[in-house]
């Protein structure tokens, strides 16, 4: 028999507004069903005057499902939680404690940490430390077993949790939030993460949890912000959802990964970030295969350890790319993949050799979502494209090659930009364009060349099929296929 889903509510700041939360929760459970947790985290109480608190401490009201909250987040509500460890406030409202996990019957693991980020020495009643963060970790992620946890609650954001996201509105994520809490969430990696106090609602895209081909598949986690119990904007503070604890599922359904599954935000060079430390914002992830560093101007060649790096700047917010409609061999994130092939991963593309290239070293620009052509491509990922392409470009040009590029957007679901390295000791980019011009007479095409600097989003409309070539030169050639094309024809 299937494990039933436990259905549980999340909550962001209540601010002492106890009967508009409860009230609410109600409605929701007369329309919906029964839920059997509520979880609140930010400012349970507020500076507002404690009567409505005292009809549910005295037990006049009642909460109408069980609460769990998190502790102080400023000196004046330190009053509230008497007991670090946790305690009963009110008949079915209990504060989980400073910090710690909280295992249900069903197997569900909570990890809570209360409180602001302090890094003095003497840590206040209402603020949690690196030794606090270190002692959650060491007491979790010691054991080979561990693989997460289903759920975390932190009062602050973590920062920089809007890194390879989608946008976090006003919150500037790398201004903002703890430092701590990222690395908390690091290493714990919840499939839930939920946090409050900045008032608004954020709902960040699913970020993974391994490096892709270097570590085996792990699941995604969900970070979600929620904003202020009753605020006027009516933002969203109040969050359903279904889980089944991690314990007692299929481990091959735990690990699928969402399409809209994004890069760890916290990733530092393609290592956790030490505790207390700030983490800065991510660069790329070093990787030996690199054959030169492309965020430099001058082609340069990286050591295997990928320390003469430099950082590169924050990417722009990744559009969610269209999804393949069944099995695809390109999309990185597919079993169907051929691994061995894949030499370098970026952000938005990756790098591959060709399966039966034309030479050893030919090989293939793909965007690491699903997109059929250049001219679907979202603007994010032609800035990546266009780096690999000049990054290649300087590289053969040291091995005294010239590059010819091409796509066939034509019988095919997911891009494929040719890179084909050819000796400059037996022929030059005219003898190669030529060829093309020749070739394309002979089987009657239309091979027509466009101005240089123009965008072929530009001559093509999305879902138009074409046959492309640019060269070193960066003179393009270009065919717009009406019926029929040799699908070797670039070969």
């Amino acid at each position: 028999m299937a494990q039933k889903p436990l259905r549980l509510l999340a909550c962001g700041d209540v601010e002492g507004k106890f009967d508009v939360l409860f009230n609410r929760v109600r409605a929701i459970q007369k329309k919906s069903g029964n839920f059997d947790l509520l979880l609140c985290v930010g400012n349970f109480f507020g500076t507002t005057p404690d009567a409505e608190w005292e009809e549910y401490k005295t037990g006049i009201k009642k909460a109408p499902i069980q609460t769990y909250v998190l502790g102080a987040n400023n000196q004046e509500t330190v009053k509230y939680f008497q007991d670090v460890d946790g305690c009963e406030l009110a008949e079915n409202i209990t504060y989980l404690g400073r910090k710690g996990i909280f295992t249900g019957s069903s197997g569900l693991q909570i990890v809570y940490l209360s409180g602001m980020e302090s890094l003095n020495e003497l840590v206040p009643g209402y603020s949690f430390s690196p030794k606090d963060v270190s002692s959650l970790r060491t007491m979790l992620c010691s054991t080979s077993q561990f693989k997460g946890v289903d759920i975390l609650l932190t009062s602050p954001w973590p920062k920089y949790v809007g890194n390879f996201g989608n946008s976090s509105g006003e919150v500037d994520t790398k201004k903002s939030g703890s430092a701590l809490i990222s690395s908390l969430a690091t290493g714990l990696k919840p499939r839930y993460h939920f946090a409050a106090l900045e008032k608004t609602y954020y709902e960040r895209l699913p970020y993974r949890n391994h490096i892709v081909l270097q570590e085996n598949a792990q699941h995604a986690t969900r970070f979600i912000a929620l904003a202020n119990v009753g605020n006027p904007e009516k933002k969203k503070y109040l969050y359903a959802f279904s889980i089944i604890p991690m314990k007692l599922m299929d481990a091959a359904e735990l690990v699928k990964q969402p399409p809209d599954v994004t890069e760890n935000p916290y990733r530092k060079s393609g290592k956790e970030a030490s505790v207390g430390k700030q983490i800065p914002a991510p660069e790329e992830e070093s990787a030996c295969q690199y054959f030169f560093d492309l965020n430099e101007k001058q082609g340069r060649k990286r050591s295997s350890s990928g320390r003469e790096s430099k950082s590169s700047p924050h990417p722009k917010q990744p559009r969610k790319p269209p999804q393949p409609p069944g099995p695809c061999w390109f999309c990185l994130a597919s079993p169907e993949v051929e691994k061995h092939l894949v030499v370098n991963i970026g952000t938005h593309c990756y790098l591959a050799l060709a399966k039966g290239g034309l030479s050893d070293d030919h090989v293939l620009i793909l965007p690491i979502g699903h997109y059929q052509s250049v001219v679907e491509l979202s603007a994010e990922v032609v800035e990546e494209v266009e780096k690999y392409k000049a990054t290649l470009r300087r590289f053969f040009k040291s091995r005294g090659k010239c590059c010819v590029l091409f796509e066939r957007n034509f019988k095919s679901h997911h891009l494929q930009l040719q890179v084909v390295p050819v000796p400059l000791s037996r022929c030059t980019t005219d003898d190669i364009k030529d060829a093309f011009i020749t070739q394309a007479q002979e089987q009657q095409i239309e091979l027509l060349e466009i101005p240089e600097h123009s965008d072929i989003k530009q001559i093509a409309q999305p879902g138009a099929a074409y046959f492309y070539v640019e060269l070193d030169t960066g003179e393009k050639l270009f065919h717009r296929i009406k019926k029929n094309f040799p699908l070797q024809f670039g070969r």
